[in-house]
């Protein structure tokens, strides 16, 4: 379990960096993603979102995908600001751990308590993004928590157009995270 304080903001980014190199590559374009991010990690970058939308142009986020084990569905929000359909999540805070950012977004965007299937991430992307704020790279840790498909849960909707549960052969690919269908791929290896 996570502490709620940090000593220091470089324990943060050693925790981060031990989040990523634990991460088991679905394929080589996740390893190239994970190499990157683990040199950037490493260098005097910031590593932090610090002002909308785009300072630094490269900058750590935190996904959540709520997955129904037993029905094998996974909860995806159509996002406003970039047109599609996406995991939850949000920009992670300066010398925020991203799994504390996952906690803090699933409050404040399903009103819902993250229960993590495992508390490290899943899967590590690095996407240029699209829609209205383009044109940055999200640095994505995607982590997986317990959903019910059978629970409605409130959304933020100064953010989200609506959400839907998908099983995972009917995601609407064409409108989604371009990493999506690799995602899901090491989700079914992982959990299905």
């Amino acid at each position: 379990m996570l502490s709620a304080q940090r000593a220091t903001p470089q324990n943060t980014r050693g925790e981060i960096i031990d989040s990523v190199s634990n991460i088991k590559p679905l394929d080589s374009l996740e390893q190239q993603h994970k190499d990157d991010v683990l040199s950037w990690l490493r260098s005097n970058q910031p590593i932090y979102r610090i002002s909308k939308p785009d300072n630094p142009k490269k900058h750590l986020v935190s996904y959540f995908v709520v997955f129904d084990k037993a029905n094998q569905k996974i909860l995806l929000v159509d996002h406003k600001n970039a047109k599609l359909w996406l995991p939850s999540g949000g920009h992670v805070e300066i010398d925020e751990h991203p799994a504390e950012t996952v906690r803090r977004e699933c409050k404040e965007e399903l009103n819902i308590s993250a229960s993590f299937l495992d508390e490290s991430p899943m899967f590590l992307t690095q996407t240029k993004t699209v829609g209205l704020t383009a044109g940055h790279v999200d640095v994505s840790l995607w982590y997986v928590i317990n959903g019910d498909s059978d629970e409605n849960y409130q959304f933020d909707t100064s953010e989200f157009e609506s959400v839907a549960w998908f099983t995972l052969d009917q995601i609407p690919f064409e409108r989604s995270d371009p990493h999506m269908q690799r995602f899901v791929r090491k989700l079914k290896a992982t959990y299905g």
